[in-house]
């Protein structure tokens, strides 16, 4: 078995870890939606076997499909996700050269003043990530950015689509959201 493959029971565990933080309650996400229901991801992602796992499972997902050349998304929450990712690449010689960046809500006002940081460039093929979903909004916002950069977003994943109209509007723009875990794994 490949080293990036994940079996039944590690795709178990991992949602395990995820499920660890969830709860029942009312919150406002950073959507502006109110949900019965929150997790946090970043501690999943925060904790050694958590990105070991969230990585190999989104890099398994990306070698099917549409190749990408570097993997992205919006700081601050994507940018663990990214990391997991590219840690599980340098294990694996077929996309050991996969690069990665990440999306800044606005342009640094020192430096180089870059709002894309990292290895992206002009006239890539690129997949945006990011750990939650609910209407996509912080990564379609990453994919109008990218794209004006010169990249070509070709795929979207997500470690959990919370169901609440993310695929929908991905499609809208014809994009394809690609989850490791939907509503339905959850126990809501």
């Amino acid at each position: 078995m490949s080293a990036i493959a994940v079996t039944d029971e590690e795709r178990a565990e991992l949602l395990a870890l995820i499920l660890e933080t969830f709860e029942k309650k009312k919150v406002i996400l950073s959507s502006g939606k109110q949900s019965d229901f929150y997790f946090d991801l970043r501690q999943t992602l925060m904790k050694p076997r958590g990105v070991e796992l969230a990585g190999r499972a989104a890099l398994a997902v990306l070698r099917q499909g549409t190749p990408v050349e570097s993997v992205g998304g919006m700081a601050v929450g994507a940018v663990p996700f990214v990391t997991a990712i590219l840690a599980a690449a340098a294990a694996d010689e077929e996309t050991r050269e996969l690069k990665g960046f990440f999306v800044r809500k606005e342009p640094k006002k020192h430096g180089k003043g870059k709002q894309i940081e990292g290895g992206f460039a002009a006239g890539q093929t690129v997949a945006l990530v990011e750990d939650t979903t609910t209407t996509g909004g912080s990564t379609l916002d990453a994919v109008d950015l990218v794209e004006a950069a010169g990249g070509k977003v070709a795929r979207v994943l997500c470690l959990v689509d919370r169901g609440e109209g993310a695929i929908e509007k991905f499609a809208e723009r014809g994009i394809k959201l690609e989850p490791i875990y939907t509503r339905a794994d959850l126990p809501i």
